[in-house]
């Protein structure tokens, strides 16, 4: 991935998506915003406690930043489950300003609309934008521990392939930050549900200790079910940043134990 910093924000942008001119994509951070203590300062969440009206100037800050006007953001009220939503163009906007307006019930959502910005809002799940330059779609995907074991990423790319007649071979991924297999520390009831829908949790699970606990590899479960799906290693760019070990820079539920805010990842067609 590359940094940059751009007036008073540093955002996030994957090399194999900024190669294609006809789509803009980021990753935002925590830094630059309006919100307080425990959301300081970019915190794109709504439904998360924080002020809403600092939110909103955090959202309009983002989108003046980056060029993506915030009444194209289209943001999902991820619900942790496999569920990916087709969104047409009667949906852009929605939960750009108000949650209860979000796209309901969903962790994925795709388009070939342009001018339509999907955005995951997170702060350790996994976030991962899909582009198939050749069908000119997109998407954007949210799996925490849940939505990995109910394989959203592998529902987002079926779903591109039944709505838009795209080929896995064509799909270029990014997976943002997010909690690293050196943090993500889960009890035996994960490790069973893992063990059950990989048929191992070799791999999946390290550092497993005595009381029965270990360390879940979101990257590498999420990695994998990707190429199940038929997308090539070689389309697939890995932040490898854990969000746990750089709270100064990315929300992180797990390191702030409390309330937190949320940052957002985006993709969509100019």
């Amino acid at each position: 991935m590359i940094e940059k910093k751009i007036g008073l924000l540093t955002i996030l942008f994957f090399e194999n998506l900024l190669r294609h001119q006809e789509i803009k994509h980021f990753v935002s951070t925590r830094t630059g915003g309006f919100s307080k203590y425990p959301y300081f300062s970019l915190n794109l969440g709504l439904h998360v406690g924080d002020d809403p009206e600092n939110v909103l100037k955090n959202r309009r800050r983002l989108a003046t930043t980056i060029g993506i006007p915030l009444n194209h953001f289209t943001i999902a009220r991820q619900i942790h489950s496999g569920n990916v939503t087709i969104i047409p163009e009667e949906s852009k906007g929605k939960g750009c300003t108000h949650h209860r307006e979000a796209i309901n019930e969903t962790d994925a959502m795709v388009t070939n609309v342009p001018d339509i910005c999907l955005t995951i809002l997170v702060a350790d799940c996994v976030p991962m934008l899909f582009y198939d330059p050749v069908k000119k779609a997109i998407g954007v995907c949210h799996a925490g521990w849940k939505g990995t074991l109910k394989s959203v990423a592998l529902n987002t790319v079926k779903t591109m392939e039944k709505a838009f007649g795209s080929s896995p071979r064509d799909i270029m991924v990014g997976i943002g930050p997010s909690i690293g297999p050196c943090c993500y520390k889960v009890g035996p009831e994960v490790i069973s549900q893992v063990e059950n829908v990989f048929q191992t949790k070799k791999g999946y699970i390290i550092n497993e200790a005595k009381d029965g606990k270990g360390y879940f590899d979101l990257w590498k479960a999420n990695l994998e079910q990707l190429l199940h799906a038929g997308i090539d290693r070689k389309n697939i760019e890995m932040a490898m940043r854990c969000t746990s070990h750089n709270p100064d820079l990315f929300f992180s539920y797990r390191h702030q134990k409390a309330d937190t805010g949320r940052f957002g990842i985006g993709i969509t067609i100019c």
